[in-house]
């Protein structure tokens, strides 16, 4: 009776001590220009590692690192032996570009610098200048051969900053896939993958904003509540990044095609996708795009939902969804 007591209290205690080792840590920071804010369940503490992991990525997507694989491209210092990474990020760039027709073009860099958006200060920006800039981007100008990287002309560069966050949460998603991590949120620049459960055992909410100019970000209201498991989702506006001079409002999303910051009735483009990459340059070709050439590139994508909104002529707040998004919403 002592020995089956004693059993019984060990197969007990092991169970309570294999159940207890689980728990939700948050690993929160800075990165890429922007915070990150990462929940999940484990048996360890896992901050040094994720901030090890964020780090690395930088080093291979970060503009801001002179010494970064998409900086030496810019400057011409290698083309060839670029990391898996990059060649990953580039891959679904140029691919993204198709799909959407040049509406997502991650050479745009130099016209998104002269604008004030990218990795120089802005400038007098006249038609002339926005034509000379032109011929230097080009996303039918760069391609990947083998795991090199070639440029038809030296003056293109890259800005991955439409594409790269979204790549950086998946990247962090996979960290958490290959340790069995079940239930995790990993929000990066606003952009956000989740899995699974919270600490209470319910699918994670993830906050859609009202689309308020407000570039302090000080004020902020929420439009929806998306329920969100298996999926990521990514919003893009023109409420955060943006200046007013002479009283004309210039948004930090730049139309490839015209050179100018995208100008059309629509404010927030909210895209939920497989993965965060695909979803985060969708997100952006959408407000490129406008509301109506929005909603025909979502549709001809099976794996994308959409949650728009928009003003109509009367400069009223309008929304449009996708059946998909609709049921992911909190009512």
């Amino acid at each position: 009776m002592k020995k089956l007591f004693a059993y019984i209290f060990l197969l007990f205690a092991l169970v309570s001590c294999n159940t207890s080792r689980f728990a939700y840590f948050a690993s929160d920071g800075f990165i890429q220009g922007t915070t990150y804010h990462i929940v999940y369940e484990y048996n360890a503490d896992l901050s040094s590692e994720i901030n090890y992991q964020l780090h690395k990525f930088d080093t291979s997507l970060s503009a801001y690192i002179p010494q970064s694989t998409i900086s030496k491209v810019n400057n011409n210092q290698i083309v060839t032996s670029t990391d898996t990474l990059f060649l990953r990020c580039l891959c679904r760039s140029l691919e993204i570009s198709e799909l959407t027709k040049g509406a997502f073009d991650i050479t745009v860099s130099p016209i998104v610098n002269v604008w004030g958006f990218g990795f120089s200060k802005r400038q007098a920006v006249s038609q002339q200048m926005i034509d000379s800039l032109k011929q230097f981007i080009g996303y039918k100008k760069i391609r990947i051969s083998g795991d090199s990287v070639i440029k038809d002309i030296p003056q293109l560069q890259l800005n991955a900053n439409a594409i790269a966050q979204g790549l950086s949460c998946d990247y962090i998603a996979e960290l958490f896939q290959r340790k069995g991590i079940d239930n995790y949120m990993v929000e990066i620049g606003g952009e956000v993958i989740a899995r699974g459960v919270n600490s209470r055992g319910m699918p994670w909410r993830i906050g859609i904003d009202k689309p308020i100019d407000d570039s302090t970000a000080s004020h902020r209201e929420l439009q929806e509540i998306v329920a969100l498991n298996g999926r990521s989702l990514c919003t893009s506006g023109n409420y955060r990044k943006f200046y007013v001079e002479d009283g004309v409002k210039y948004s930090h999303t730049i139309n490839p095609k015209t050179g100018y910051p995208a100008k059309n009735k629509l404010l927030s483009a909210s895209i939920m996708g497989t993965d965060c990459m695909s979803a985060d340059a969708i997100a952006t070709s959408c407000m490129v795009l406008g509301e109506e050439a929005a909603v025909e590139l979502c549709d001809s994508l099976p794996e994308i939902e959409y949650y728009f909104i928009y003003t109509d002529d009367d400069g009223e707040l309008q929304t449009k969804m996708s059946a998909g998004f609709a049921d992911a919403l909190i009512k």
